[in-house]
């Protein structure tokens, strides 16, 4: 009777070495396939322009690095991003916006030091949760400035202290909006000094400065990049800085605790954020051109030039950060007893 051949077997008989290879090629061909499907099924992105909605008007301090933003941004993603200014309630109006957006990609957030760290502590309720909307990467931090007009008699923070000693409720300050950083700031230095100044809030950083100019408020506090071309052509004249340290674009001006109130430190900033929801790929992947554009020798310089500061940095230390700004502002509001005028 013949050999029957290695490979051949009877019916029902075990499977031969080949036949078992050809089967787990056949497997691997399917899976494969299967792989190839699904990334065939997910569409590169972005495809589109891309939209980042602005929590205060135009001309502040927060249009401003949000546009330098948005311009590298859509250089480096190869679609437009598109700055959307939606100002009101010191950026309640456009957190609420920007938490209803779809979780695609397609929807960002230049969320801010009010937004997300002061807003839910000032207010006994807000119309969205800080929660929706997601950390993707810090982008700038910076200093606010005390301001007044060339021809005010107040010309140090210890003429301010004494004006306000002598006439109290008298003297008023404005800033951005209640909830702002520049409100709280000002309530911040209330609180230490012991001392009552009227709080005025306006829209953004540039009505801050008009009215300032205009006459009709005694002392502005407003982010640095806002003012920084009207401080250097004396248009108004610095008091004080309100960072832990002197800022490098005003070296001559102190800060507010070289100035007689030690420990006295607030600081202003803004990062990237997104609608909770949106595919992880694309959070890292903005994480990652954020990280690029603060490393950029021209971004870092024309951001540092505004007074500002480029940063970076993971998710996760944006979400620390995020976690360790509320822990601070709200014992800043506890401690001043500032409110929503």
């Amino acid at each position: 009777m013949p050999r029957m051949p290695e490979t051949a077997r009877p019916h029902g008989g075990p499977p031969g070495p080949h036949a078992a290879l050809s089967r787990r090629g056949l497997a691997g061909l399917a899976l494969a396939c299967g792989l190839a499907g699904a990334a065939a099924a997910q569409p590169a992105w972005p495809t589109r322009p891309l939209r980042l909605i602005v929590p205060f008007p135009p001309g502040g301090a927060t249009d401003i690095l949000a546009r330098i933003l948005t311009d590298r941004l859509g250089a480096r993603l190869g679609q437009p991003v598109v700055p959307e200014n939606r100002g009101g309630a010191a950026g309640v109006v456009a957190a609420e916006l920007a938490g209803r957006m779809e979780p695609d990609g397609y929807g960002l957030f230049f969320g801010s030091i009010g937004t997300a760290a002061i807003n839910p502590h000032l207010h006994a309720k807000l119309s969205y949760r800080p929660e929706d909307l997601v950390p993707v990467a810090l982008f700038a931090d910076l200093p606010n400035v005390l301001v007044v007009r060339p021809d005010n008699p107040i010309r140090s923070l210890a003429d301010l202290l004494a004006a306000a000693r002598a006439r109290p409720g008298a003297l008023t300050y404005a800033s951005s909006g209640s909830g702002s950083s520049l409100h709280l700031s000002g309530e911040m230095l209330k609180a230490d000094a012991g001392v009552d100044i009227l709080h005025v809030p306006f829209r953004g950083g540039s009505d801050v400065a008009n009215q300032i100019m205009g006459g009709r408020v005694d002392i502005g506090v407003n982010n640095l990049p806002s003012v920084i071309g009207l401080l250097r052509s004396g248009q108004l004249r610095p008091l004080a800085i309100t960072g832990p340290e002197r800022s490098p674009a005003l070296p001559e001006v102190p800060t507010v605790a070289e100035s007689g109130l030690p420990g006295f430190a607030a600081t202003a900033w803004f990062g990237l954020q997104v609608p909770r929801g949106t595919p992880a790929p694309i959070i890292d992947r903005l994480n990652a051109e954020v990280n690029a554009i603060c490393a950029e020798p021209a971004t870092r310089e024309k951001i540092e030039g505004l007074g500002a500061r480029p940063r970076g940095g993971s998710i996760a230390d944006f979400a620390a950060y995020i976690r360790a700004e509320n822990e601070k502002w709200a014992a800043v509001i506890r401690r001043s007893g500032a409110t929503v005028d």
